[in-house]
């Protein structure tokens, strides 16, 4: 038994349950452990809410501005890296990010930590527009639009097919940047939805 083995059963239960059910005892459970160990790796269940709202700030927020990061010589270009975010599960997990959303609907600290979260991944789409000539305001507004269109599409719980995302791909493109993406750059990313397993 290790830290991370209880990161990753809190994390389920989560998932699947709610911060409600993310206790000692049932994620003991799930281990097949008993809840003593749980006081080798944690001071209390606070210390493990603690490193679950790590694990989510690691996992659906740093891929975003590490993408948001990355070079590309048209701005199409770089909106695609960021949709690797949203078709590659590895990068991005939308049921993650709408449990510990809910969850900051019963906790203030936490609801605090998601609003910090999404201002940082809109400033660092922000700052991807800027790179590629937007005026600030525009780049603002063309950062939340692309945001809010995703989180929106995963809080509806839309399931668009992969046929469909790669259909409307270049529309997408054109209407969150004003500009025609390259045949390369939709033959680029269609060949990384054909290697990736099915995300949200």
């Amino acid at each position: 038994m290790t830290r991370e083995a209880w990161v990753e059963a809190g994390v389920a239960a989560l998932v699947e349950e709610g911060i409600a059910n993310v206790k000692i005892q049932t994620i003991a459970k799930r281990l097949a452990v008993s809840r003593s160990s749980f006081y080798w790796f944690f001071a209390d269940l606070q210390d493990l809410q603690k490193e679950l709202l790590a694990y989510w700030l690691c996992k659906n927020t740093s891929p975003i501005i590490e993408r948001a990061l990355r070079p590309a010589s048209t701005v199409t270009g770089a909106v695609c890296h960021i949709f690797e975010c949203w078709v590659d599960p590895a990068l991005f997990d939308p049921r993650l990010d709408a449990a510990v959303r809910s969850w900051g609907q019963v906790d203030t600290a936490i609801r605090q930590a998601v609003d910090q979260a999404d201002e940082q991944r809109v400033e660092a789409l922000t700052r991807m527009f800027s790179r590629y000539g937007y005026a600030a305001e525009e780049a603002f507004i063309r950062a939340r639009v692309l945001y809010f269109t995703q989180i929106g599409h995963y809080t509806l719980g839309m399931r668009d097919d992969r046929e469909m995302r790669l259909r409307l791909l270049r529309a997408y493109l054109l209407s969150f940047t004003g500009q025609q993406a390259l045949d390369d750059e939709i033959e680029a990313f269609a060949a990384l939805m054909r290697r990736v397993q099915p995300g949200g």
